[in-house]
């Protein structure tokens, strides 16, 4: 999709630093992080939520964030994957993601 910024991004159509990218996912860090580590792994298709995504992918998505939190070095000390799926749950990007989120005490969930 020509106006969703992840495809953009994913394409080199805007510049982005890569932490890791194959030929299903890339991941790069949020711009407005809620913690040091604050990483999105993003699908190369455009998919638009996670209703929307196979099981396979969504397993490709969470290895990648395994890998990555051990990078980061939050592994040990624990992280917080999030995914959020449409308007209501907060999804801003119609583009299936998953958030990384460590590097600091980040308390319970509600």
């Amino acid at each position: 999709m020509s106006d969703c910024i992840f495809c953009r991004i994913g394409a080199g159509e805007i510049p982005g630093t890569f932490l890791y990218r194959d030929d299903e996912v890339f991941a790069i860090r949020d711009i407005h992080p809620v913690a040091p580590s604050h990483i999105l792994i993003i699908t190369k298709a455009h998919i638009p939520t996670l209703n929307d995504a196979g099981s396979a992918l969504v397993g490709r998505m969470v290895g990648v964030a395994q890998e990555l939190a051990r990078q980061e070095s939050v592994a040990e000390k624990g992280y917080r994957l999030v995914v959020n799926v449409g308007p209501e749950a907060g999804q801003e990007v119609l583009h299936l993601h998953l958030h990384l989120i460590g590097g600091r005490p980040l308390g319970r969930m509600a």
